[in-house]
């Protein structure tokens, strides 16, 4: 069965797409821990982390590198702090998560609810400055 992201991937459920290449895709997500969350995730539908291919991890993480470059000028704060956890979606993804403080990428606090056109305004200026 298709995860939600292969759904994203496959432009069956809209995002706020950030960058994309052949075998990357960087969206934000809907309920944020703060803005500019953003979630970067391998087209191929893979389950755990550690199960991807050396190469597919490396290329990830560089992927992931060009798009935290791209968050951090357009987001003000200190760090991008990463998270692999993948208990949520059972497909690979990386959480990018724009940090002023340590308990920026808490994962129990309360998500926040940013409406579409909110989204749809800070993916436009992380995009516009994506290398």
């Amino acid at each position: 069965m298709a995860t939600i992201f292969s759904k994203i991937i496959k432009g069956e459920i809209p995002c706020h797409k950030i960058a994309e290449d052949d075998k990357h895709i960087a969206f934000l997500d809907i309920n944020p821990l703060v803005i500019g969350h953003t979630l970067v995730v391998p087209k191929r539908e893979v389950d755990y982390y550690f199960d991807l291919e050396d190469e597919e991890l490396a290329g990830l993480n560089a992927f992931a590198k060009r798009v935290a470059t791209a968050v951090f000028r357009e987001i003000p704060c200190l760090r991008i702090g990463t998270a692999v956890i993948g208990l949520e979606v059972p497909h690979v993804h990386m959480h990018l998560v724009p940090l002023n403080q340590m308990s920026d990428i808490d994962f129990g606090k309360e998500k926040l609810k940013p409406s579409q056109e909110q989204l749809k305004a800070i993916a436009d200026r992380i995009r516009k400055v994506f290398i």
